[in-house]
């Protein structure tokens, strides 16, 4: 397993973020989920973040990506979510006929953490600590 590191410490936080349209509209294809992810990547070394794969279907995007300590992953997601919903309806108009009230995203999205090891591993090895 291939740890990051900065000067004071060692980490490996991944996160698996699930972003979906508002009312599940199907407004993702190819070419808006090629530009959704450029919006994305561009955004993300601000925060300390790098995408490690990305995928979408026609209501919503997948979006394994890795952080760092004091990366604000709130705050990104909030400013990605501002950002994509503005540039892609102004670059793919045809979105805006699809979305209610010109509301691209869900208000909510799913963020779950990822590990090298299964939570029932890690329960044990702090379990057998001093042992």
């Amino acid at each position: 397993m291939l740890l990051d590191n900065n000067s004071h410490s060692v980490f490996l936080l991944n996160y698996h973020l699930i972003l979906v349209t508002k009312y599940r509209r199907e407004v993702f294809d190819d070419a808006v989920s090629d530009r959704a992810k450029a919006i994305f990547e561009r955004i993300a070394p601000d925060y300390k973040l790098e995408v490690i794969e990305w995928n979408h279907d026609k209501d919503h995007v997948h979006i394994l990506f890795k952080a760092h300590p004091k990366s604000e992953i709130s705050k990104f997601i909030n400013t990605y979510k501002s950002a994509s919903s503005r540039l892609l309806k102004k670059e793919f108009p045809q979105i805006k006929e699809t979305l209610w009230e010109d509301k691209f995203w869900s208000q909510s999205f799913c963020l779950i953490t990822t590990g090298g090891a299964p939570l029932d591993v890690i329960k044990q090895y702090i379990i057998d600590q001093g042992k």
